[in-house]
Formats: structure tokens, sequence, C-alpha cells
């Protein structure tokens, strides 16, 4: 790669994180899950032409999975993006194209592809797994392949499909629609907002005016060379080789074990996620992105992350022991539903609030240690959410506090 190709890399990559940045101060406490979106459209597989890898983002509604593919989705100019609601009746040529019927009239038989799934660069499938049994194999085929087979025969038409971001409420059920699952290489959860402060934000930007933001994009063209030529250039040292297999072993001692394919693919996003932080070789902290691949249930999810942050970031996984205490004071919360106010005050002042001071301000010192360090704060940041959750709530429910006060302490 020569002086000038690696400066237009670098500001692919700056573009990106812009973006990033943009939309994390949009979306509230999403800063780890737009990242990771973006890592899985740049982590191409190398055994096909200008194509990224697939996302799925599973959470309740009304966590604004399908707005936030829309806006990112939007930021790249240039770009063909199609998107969809599927449902158990949606047919085929409904996300593939419709039949012509004029041309029908006149006898030909043929479908109009514009605008559908078979010519978009970017696609956003919502309600993933409700596709139709009709539907099934033509979806798997352009989730893998980039290929359709067109009602009428013939030759598989190509499409040029980059990646796909994929949503849905919850997990699949059957085996037709576990194929499906299973090609999502990255799967992101996200709940609805856990930080007081955020929820107050964003109730106040319903009734205020919205202030003009800057909104950065990227050239459809930019975007496939970093795809194609960028990405792959990024070097994968052979003590991140040592990690992942250590990370393999450490995970099978639990019981999870992810197919060698998903560990095969997962490489190019560590390879996306430094080139994305604009570095040429991957590092240990491109590893917490493994996180959103190595589990199939949900409930495997915080395992997973344990062992990958155990592996590459420590302050991180004191985070989680921290998260750990903040939980079981929340359960303790739950349990004593009901009971006098006197109760409760006893309670906060013999446990909760020491417990949960120290967690504050152990979290605060680990956020600063981490960033200094330019490690990621993601894990952190969550944990510091709920501690701040937890805290509203003994304040209210047990102290019986205004919750206006409360936010002002919080």
């Amino acid at each position: 790669m020569g002086a000038h190709d690696v400066h237009d890399e670098q500001d692919t990559a700056r573009t990106l994180r812009a973006i990033s940045g943009e939309l994390s101060d949009r979306f509230y406490e999403r800063d780890d899950v737009v990242r990771t979106l973006v890592v899985t459209l740049l982590a191409g597989q190398h055994s096909l032409v200008l194509a990224g890898q697939h996302s799925l983002v599973l959470g309740p509604p009304g966590t604004a999975k399908s707005e936030m593919a829309r806006e990112l989705t939007g930021r790249i100019e240039g770009a063909s993006y199609w998107e969809i609601l599927l449902s158990k009746f949606t047919s085929p040529t409904r996300m593939f194209g419709p039949i012509d019927v004029a041309a029908l009239a006149r006898g030909e038989y043929r479908q109009v592809y514009d605008g559908r799934a078979t010519t978009a660069h970017i696609a956003f499938i919502d309600e993933i797994f409700k596709c139709s049994t009709a539907a099934l194999n033509e979806t798997l085929g352009y989730l893998n392949e980039r290929i359709y087979h067109p009602e009428s025969g013939g030759e598989p038409i190509s499409c040029p499909l980059i990646g796909a971001i994929t949503a849905s409420n919850e997990l699949p059920s059957g085996e037709d629609l576990a194929a499906i699952y299973d090609r999502l290489l990255v799967r992101i959860e996200v709940g609805y907002l856990a930080d007081p402060s955020n929820f107050a934000a964003l109730v106040r930007s319903a009734v205020r005016r919205p202030v003009p933001q800057t909104r950065t994009t990227i050239e459809l063209a930019a975007l496939q060379q970093a795809v194609t030529d960028g990405v792959p250039a990024v070097e994968v040292p052979d003590m991140i080789v040592d990690a992942v297999c250590t990370l393999r072993a450490a995970l099978r001692r639990r019981e999870l074990v992810a197919s060698d394919r998903r560990w095969r693919q997962s490489v190019s996003l560590l390879q996306a996620s430094a080139y994305l932080d604009g570095r040429p070789a991957v590092a240990e902290t491109d590893l917490s992105v493994l996180t959103h691949v190595l589990w199939d249930s949900p409930a495997e999810r915080p395992a997973v992350e344990r062992e990958v942050l155990q592996l590459v970031n420590p302050d991180a996984k004191e985070a989680l022991d921290l998260a750990d205490v903040i939980e079981e004071l929340e359960t303790q919360l739950d349990a004593m539903a009901g009971q006098s106010r006197e109760a409760l005050s006893e309670w906060v002042i013999k446990k909760a609030h020491n417990k949960l001071a120290m967690a504050g301000k152990r979290l605060e010192k680990l956020r600063l240690e981490a960033a200094g360090s330019g490690r990621s704060t993601a894990a952190i940041d969550r944990v510091a959410g709920r501690q701040r959750a937890v805290r509203a709530r003994v304040l209210t429910e047990a102290l019986g506090m205004d919750a206006s006060m409360v936010q002002a302490q919080l």
C-alpha cells in the first residue's frame, strides 16, 4: 500500500469515527452498539467481493434499533439503501422484486428489481426471524452468497450488498430460522435506558426544539475501498493469535463452544476494529468486539464477556464484579417491597448506601484508568449506568425522595 493509499485510508477511518461519535451523541447509551455496527460493515468476508458482515440488534420494542440503522446507513453517500419489516406472509417477490404487471400484460414475465434488496448496498431487515418459509431460502442465499434466483429461473443475480443490519425482539424458534441466526456474525443486545440522567435528557428532548447537528457522511466508494483493501491489510500479530487460542480454551472450559467458521470470520472483525481506530495492526483491545460474537443465547453473553475482558481489559473485568454487587442490592430491594419505610431506611443505612457509594467511586477511577490507557470504557460505562439507576431507586423507593431531588444528586 502506497503513501497516498495510506493517507486515504486514514481519512476514511477518521470519517467513520466522526460518524460513530455523532451517532453516539444522538443515541444515549449506544456508544458500543454504534461502534460495533460500523466495525461489522467494515469486516469483509474474504471469499466475497465488496462484502462485509451482518449484524443482529436484539432487544425489546422502543430501543431505537431501526432508527440507529437508518441514521447510520443514511450517512453513506451514493449507497442504495433498502429496508423491510418482515412477517410470516412476506413473499420473496416483495423483498427481491415484484412482477412487472405491464410486461406481463404483453406476455413477458419479468421482475422489477429497483428499490429492492436485489440492488441494495446496505439493507436493514426488521423482525428478521419472522421471515416466511417461502422467502427463507432466498434470504439465506442473499445473506450468504449475495445472490438472488429470479422467479422465472435462469442465472442467479449478483447483489451488491455490503452488509445487512437486522433486528428482532426475540430469538428464532425452529431449525429453519436458526440457519439465518447462524449467518449473523455479530449479535448486539440493547435494552431500555438505565442511567437516570440519560432518561431525563430523553424526556427533555421530546419538548425541546432540536438543535441542528453536524452530519458527517462518507462516500460509498470509500467504504467499499476500506472493506476490500484497507481492512484486510491490517496485520494480525502472533500475540493476537495466541490470545484468541487462549480465549477459545477458556470458553470451552465453560462449555461455551463456537464453530470454527465463526472464529475464522471474527478475525476480520478484529482487523476492522483496528482499522476504525487508525491502527495498522490488531491490538488486545480489539478483542473486546468478540463479546458480540461468541454466544448463542443472551444467557451466555455475560460469561463470554467476562472471559474476553479478563483477557484484555482487567479494569472492565473488575467493573463486571462490581455489577454483581449492584445487581444483588437491587434484588434485595425488590424482595423488600411492601416493608415499612423504617425497615427500608435501616437497610439503606446499614447496607445499600455504602456499597453503592464505594462502587460508584471505584467505577469512576476505573474509567479514568481505562481512558488514560486507551482501553474501551463501554463495559465500565454500562455498569456505572446501572449503579446510578439502582441508587435512584434506593433514594426514591426506600427513602421516599422526590425524583427531581434525586436527579440533582446524580
